[in-house]
């Protein structure tokens, strides 16, 4: 919730966080972020959200998904995890770099597919305060974002959050929430030795093929081989369903192979 403490000439809006090894703004820019700034009632009291399509998704081929998504997600895109220590887990959106199959030259998402909590979360996200545990909620500051001239106010002539800037505040903070989870259940994935790379050969038609590589799966063997201990462990923290549907979408693969075929004129491979 916003810090009631603050002084109301230069209200931020923060959340108590109860462990600091999370995204933030300040230590690299993740995906789509260009620059991420704390949204306080003196720098943005006039300041309003535009509105903007999904069109800076297209370029992107993968994003980040939490563990409690994958049930969703599942039904719509590969799921996999990143080769680093991390193992986090992504939603496959296309075959070939800077190619995002799921968004059209409009900006519009494919029809009645579920988007991913990680784009809908943009422009805001949180950002660690320095020596603090708590976290700035922030907005990319750019001008295809805010201008004071939308009505989508971030804050009312009292200098009082709207409810735009209070939803996007709840939204992150159960974005975190759900991201500390994912962290813990990737980790034990990664440290179990049930993840193992894997690459993907696409026919794209025409004797053309593609290679798709660079991640990391379950692998099924290894799954049935873990010692009963760690299964148990994992049944009890409700964690079966996820690896379930992880596995269950092995067969959006071929999903996006049809919609590469459909897109036309297409890229060169």
């Amino acid at each position: 919730m916003a810090d009631k403490k603050s002084k109301k000439k230069d209200k931020k809006l923060e959340s108590k966080a109860e462990d600091k090894k999370v995204e933030s703004a300040n230590t690299g820019l993740p995906l789509f972020y260009k620059k991420p700034v704390p949204i306080d009632s003196k720098a943005h009291v006039k300041m309003g959200l535009k509105k903007f399509d999904l069109g800076f998704t297209s370029e992107v081929n993968a994003v980040p998904v939490n563990m409690i998504e994958m049930p969703q997600i599942c039904h719509f895109y590969p799921i996999a995890f990143s080769p680093d220590a991390n193992a986090t887990p992504v939603a496959i959106l296309g075959l070939r770099d800077g190619e995002n199959l799921f968004v059209n030259g409009k900006g519009e998402w494919l029809s009645q597919t579920y988007v991913p909590a990680y784009i809908r979360r943009y422009p805001f996200i949180f950002s660690e305060m320095p020596e603090s545990d708590k976290f700035s909620l922030c907005i990319d500051n750019s001008d295809s974002v805010m201008d004071e001239k939308s009505e989508q106010r971030l804050f009312d002539d009292k200098g009082e959050p709207t409810a735009l800037t209070n939803n996007a505040l709840e939204f992150c903070k159960s974005y975190h929430a759900a991201a500390l989870q994912t962290q813990g259940f990737s980790k034990a994935l990664s440290d179990a030795g049930v993840l193992v790379e894997r690459s993907v050969q696409i026919n794209t038609g025409n004797n053309k093929k593609i290679s798709f590589s660079g991640f990391r799966i379950i692998d099924e063997k290894k799954l049935a081989e873990i010692d009963d201990k760690t299964f148990m462990e994992w049944r009890n923290k409700g964690w079966l369903p996820f690896i379930y549907a992880h596995l269950f979408s092995g067969s959006q693969w071929q999903r996006l192979t049809s919609l590469l075929s459909e897109r036309a004129p297409a890229k060169a491979a």
